[in-house]
């Protein structure tokens, strides 16, 4: 769909015109268009065939009652939802804890998503799984496999023979935000609202890993979520999957960090 399609499809959708557009430079991998309205408002546009997946991604975000911009219309393959202007946040990583333990709440669903996800041309698969260890082995590292130097498709193999040992069978299922950096949080003046999701139910410690993969919270911050005896060392397992995802989308200059999980965890 054209801009000038979106646009009147969205001012169709909300009952006011679209009056004036601005590109939002570093959202996530696809993009969004901050637009203005007619009567006033502001919202975020994004299209593409999985916008609908992650309109329920927030939907079900927003229903933990953890802080999202709201699903304001969803048709076919465009998104429009409330934009959240940034602004200076006196305590920003205890807004963000605060988020998270609204977010990480204990569910009884199975770990995985009903939708599979990707991140521009590498696909997340999400089907369901009753067995942590095994969704995390099947779903998040060996699915890379293909799709690597044979090298360091061995190394995933064999840890993933021996995943049982490193990750607990059943941990509590928590909605997880899925690509969690600091790109993908805006603070207001008391709050961090999280944006661009790649959702799934699981070890909330996932979240916790991918945001240390550019981001340096404090101690505090970690201290406050109450997290389960023996996290730390299950976060190089935890961080080995967004840096494969990055491996595969920027290349080579990211296996330094693949390999220094990997060998974090003896392998």
């Amino acid at each position: 769909m054209n801009g000038a399609d979106l646009n009147f499809a969205i001012g169709r959708a909300l009952g006011s015109e679209v009056s004036g557009s601005e590109r939002l430079a570093g959202r996530d991998i696809s993009g969004a268009t901050r637009l203005e309205l007619a009567d006033g408002r502001k919202i975020v546009a994004k299209s593409g065939p999985l916008v609908s997946v992650e309109a329920d991604m927030l939907r079900a975000m927003a229903e933990t009652g953890a802080p999202v911009p709201g699903v304001l219309a969803n048709e076919g393959d465009w998104l429009a939802m409330d934009y959240v202007a940034p602004a200076g946040c006196a305590d920003k990583w205890s807004a963000l804890a605060s988020t998270l333990r609204t977010l990480h709440q204990p569910t009884d669903h199975p770990y995985g998503w009903d939708a599979d996800y990707a991140f521009g041309p590498v696909s997340i698969e999400n089907d369901r799984s009753e067995t942590w260890s095994a969704f995390w082995a099947e779903r998040r590292l060996l699915s890379h496999c293909p799709h690597i130097d044979t090298g360091l498709a061995s190394r995933l193999e064999h840890l993933c023979e021996g995943i049982d040992s490193l990750l607990p069978e059943k941990p509590l299922a928590a909605l997880l935000h899925g690509d969690l950096w600091g790109g993908n949080i805006v603070w207001t003046r008391d709050t961090a609202f999280l944006i661009d999701p790649a959702s799934y139910y699981g070890d909330r410690e996932v979240d916790l890993a991918m945001l240390t993969l550019f981001d340096h919270p404090p101690e505090s911050f970690f201290d406050t979520l109450g997290l389960d005896t023996g996290w730390r060392e299950r976060q190089p397992l935890y961080r080995l999957w967004p840096w494969l995802v990055h491996l595969r989308l920027f290349g080579d200059s990211y296996r330094v960090p693949v390999e220094r999980e990997l060998s974090a965890l003896g392998y």
